[in-house]
């Protein structure tokens, strides 16, 4: 069993909701982890909070937003939720837009989740398997999906390793507003990336928050993020990039060749 499935219960699921509006869509996903008891209703607040403090930054795929917030007290035990509109929803992304599948994250730590968003990475980027959960009528078709392993992108020819002695740190930021959801999406389709050029073993991949990112931009090549972050980190010193659709490796790729001049 994935680890997706492992911690989406039977009862947090919806694959037909209907919503008034972006907030509405959050507050009903936030209710759907209440309801197995993974949170208190604070939390689901501080989801809704997240996007008014950081904008539409959990849009970070098209149709999908991953709703999350830090750790707090009021999150008792890791878990997901998953609501499927029937009627798509505008969340104010300039390209993502309009979204139709909304994904709630409560994490206990910022460690017990990880492998499962990788797993949420690869399913989100397969377009076949993206349409299969669009279409899952009952939560055992879904679950059948989830379970699915990632099938890999095309195959590219290795891309040559960073040259010995030059101005590099190895290391990359992807960040968002808390440093624990959308950063490890983008996170993980980078590092299939790198692991796709063979420079997986060459450059470190760090998921961070925007205030962390300021202190650690210095000890990076590079950042990259969403638009709205990008807006609130300002200069940092280093190149930051946005990145519109974080689990696509096409986008990714095409970004990274630019950075290394590759």
């Amino acid at each position: 069993m994935s680890t997706i499935n492992q911690l989406l219960a039977d009862d947090a699921v919806d694959l037909e909701a209907s919503a008034a509006d972006w907030e509405d869509a959050v507050t009903q996903a936030g209710r759907l982890l209440e309801s197995t008891g993974a949170i208190d209703p604070a939390y689901t607040q501080a989801m809704i909070d997240s996007v008014h403090a950081n904008g539409p930054y959990i849009v970070v795929s098209p149709g999908f937003a991953f709703a999350h917030a830090r750790p707090s007290e009021a999150v008792k035990q890791t878990a997901l939720s998953w609501l499927r509109l029937t009627e798509p929803l505008e969340f104010g992304h300039p390209k993502n837009d309009p979204v139709s599948l909304v994904v709630a994250l409560a994490a206990a730590d910022d460690k017990a989740h990880t492998t499962a968003m990788a797993e949420l990475a690869k399913v989100l980027g397969n377009r076949a398997k993206r349409e299969a959960l669009d279409s899952a009528t009952s939560v055992a078709e879904l679950r059948e999906v989830l379970d699915g392993a990632g099938t890999p992108g095309r195959s590219r020819a290795d891309s040559p390793a960073p040259a010995e002695g030059a101005a590099t740190r190895n290391k990359i930021l992807t960040v968002c507003g808390n440093g624990l959801g959308t950063s490890l999406f983008l996170k993980n389709t980078l590092e299939q990336v790198l692991d796709t050029w063979g420079w997986g073993r060459f450059i470190t991949v760090e998921a961070t928050d925007t205030i962390s990112a300021k202190g650690k931009a210095k000890e990076a090549d590079l950042i990259l993020t969403s638009g709205e972050i990008a807006h609130t980190l300002g200069d940092v010193g280093v190149p930051v990039h946005v990145i519109e659709n974080f689990t696509s490796t096409d986008e990714i790729d095409a970004a990274m060749r630019e950075l290394y001049d590759i």
